[in-house]
């Protein structure tokens, strides 16, 4: 077993031992990428933790043992037409927002039904990145990706923009007091990409706090603690804030296919294509809520 900086790495007998396989098992699982591994110098390397969470995830369980059911909770990024959603559908599920990254990874180890994610690539923040990174995780073998919404996301400001800031340029230029998101959250995600665009680091603005979610970001320029921070159209009309447009964004909720069709999901799959879910987002702004319910992305 070789250690990487506090990561345990299994060479492929190791591997094959701790998960009481035959080599020649694991090498077809290698060959068709359907287990995490890395290839240093040649040699096969399995990271242990990854393993740990291949198979909790259930892809290797004795026959006739049913994964457990993960609890009712919605976890991931905060969306104020989703919080109306899981209310108004009568589901019974509740919502853990902490950020599209802490989400996604709840999602994995079971800990939540679903996940509400928006992420970006940092070389690219147009890029649809929420079917890139679900596409490349082998835990996900039996997940579908649901789009919920495509949503416009930008600058939240004062009443009447008193910066005139117009760009992540004008932030920079103009040393606009700034509130971020938590690191991994989609919104942070998007504001790095942002920066990187320009040329630019969290180090070239003003930041004056953290905040959990986009409408904490709004209390927070309500009161006072700060310019400009990176949310969605809806979030600022919620809070009588003005915003200024940066681009639109995919957000969408990931499931287990078979979790899909139990009564709390079906309850809010149903209601995504009803016209009261339409009239909502209407009344919210910023959203196009034309696909939701689609299937974007199944292995």
């Amino acid at each position: 077993m070789q250690k990487n900086a506090g990561l345990e790495l299994l060479t492929t007998a190791e591997a094959a031992e701790y998960l009481r396989l035959k080599e020649r098992k694991l090498y077809e699982l290698v060959a068709a990428r359907q287990i995490p591994c890395t290839k240093v110098t040649g040699k096969w390397l399995f990271p242990r933790a990854d393993l740990d969470r291949w198979l909790l995830s259930g892809m290797i369980r004795p026959e006739g043992v049913v994964p457990a059911d993960p609890p009712p909770i919605v976890g991931g990024s905060h969306d104020p037409l989703l919080q109306w959603a899981l209310s108004e559908s009568r589901a019974g599920l509740a919502i853990m927002p902490e950020g599209s990254e802490t989400g996604y990874r709840r999602f994995l180890r079971g800990e939540v039904i679903a996940a509400a994610i928006h992420f970006h690539d940092l070389d690219d923040p147009e890029k649809d990145a929420n079917i890139e990174i679900v596409s490349r995780e082998p835990a996900l073998y039996d997940a579908v990706l649901i789009g919920f919404a495509a949503r416009e996301q930008g600058l939240l400001v004062a009443s009447g923009n008193p910066l005139g800031l117009n760009s992540i340029r004008d932030v920079i230029d103009k040393k606009a007091r700034l509130i971020v998101r938590p690191e991994g959250a989609g919104a942070q995600q998007l504001l790095l990409a942002l920066l990187r665009r320009e040329g630019a680091t969290l180090q070239d603005v003003t930041v004056t706090m953290e905040a959990p979610t986009g409408p904490d970001i709004a209390q927070a320029i309500r009161a006072g603690h700060g310019d400009c921070g990176v949310a969605t159209r809806a979030v600022a009309t919620a809070a009588g804030l003005d915003f200024v447009p940066i681009q639109v964004e995919r957000f969408d909720l990931l499931m287990r296919q078979r979790d899909a069709f139990r009564p709390a999901l079906q309850k809010l799959l149903k209601l995504l294509s009803s016209p009261r879910f339409a009239q909502r987002a209407a009344e919210l702004g910023g959203l196009d809520v034309s696909e939701a319910g689609s299937v974007r992305w199944a292995p």
